[in-house]
């Protein structure tokens, strides 16, 4: 006979069960303080602050400004893979083939979520020498274009709030400069546009500009990748003029 309740498994793991109810409270319920989170689980606030500093630490959970948790990048995607990112990544896809036409550069389309940046489609030119496939990776927002380019869509204090709190203290290698990291979003906020040279990968140099919604919000970036050899500062300002048609043609098909 089938059961008619869920029952859970013989042997539970209790902190992963805290862990994955946690998630979907930030899901579905939005931010919460450890103490409300101790108070939601039953148990100690130092139990509840290394759950979530767990969800934090692998992009499930995110801390505000106020010290507060909030749902992270991972569910975030998710939250939106089947919608709002599959109508983006369709909208892209001739426009980034018509872009690597005329350029015969590597084109990707990216969006940020939290700290990180995820390539949602990447379509490859044709010359021997060229740019990688990155569809699907996930990269640190600050050490690619796209990521700069939702970055730099943020104000200042956004940003401090953004990298605050205890997010790399197992990591520090991994923590930008944030000095240096806003510097470089206001001269892409003056500029409209981001460059990458060597910034995630040596022999790799990015140009991209941000794609907008009907409401002028960024809501992606379109990049162009190439070999080091091949970037001349000099063709930069045409580069942005293809990649900015291209970005409109993406915001219009939305």
């Amino acid at each position: 006979m089938p059961k008619s309740l869920k029952e859970p498994p013989p042997y539970a793991v209790t902190s992963v069960d805290h862990a994955l109810r946690l998630a979907v409270m930030l899901q579905l319920e939005g931010p919460m303080t450890v103490s409300v989170a101790a108070g939601r689980l039953g148990v100690a606030r130092s139990t509840a602050h290394r759950l979530l500093s767990m969800l934090v630490y692998r992009d499930f959970a995110v801390q505000d400004e106020n010290r507060a948790y909030r749902a992270g990048p991972v569910l975030e995607l998710a939250r939106h893979a089947h919608s709002d990112l599959g109508a983006l990544r369709a909208a892209a896809l001739g426009p980034l083939r018509q872009l690597v036409d005329t350029l015969d550069e590597t084109a990707n389309l990216s969006v940020r979520t939290g700290a990180t940046c995820r390539f949602l489609l990447s379509v490859e030119g044709a010359q021997a020498l060229r740019v990688s496939n990155r569809e699907g990776m996930v990269f640190p927002a600050h050490e690619v274009t796209g990521g700069l380019i939702g970055l730099a869509a943020l104000s200042d204090e956004q940003i401090e709030s953004l990298y605050a709190g205890d997010r790399y203290d197992d990591r520090p290698e991994e923590r930008p400069d944030r000095a240096r990291l806003l510097e470089d979003l206001r001269a892409v906020r003056r500029t409209g546009f981001a460059v990458n040279l060597e910034r995630s990968e040596r022999g790799l140099a990015a140009v991209g500009v941000p794609v907008r919604d009907p409401a002028g919000d960024t809501v992606a970036a379109v990049s162009l990748s190439m070999p080091t050899v091949r970037y001349n500062p000099a063709r930069v300002a045409a580069i942005v003029a293809a990649l900015t048609a291209t970005a409109q043609a993406i915001s219009a098909r939305l």
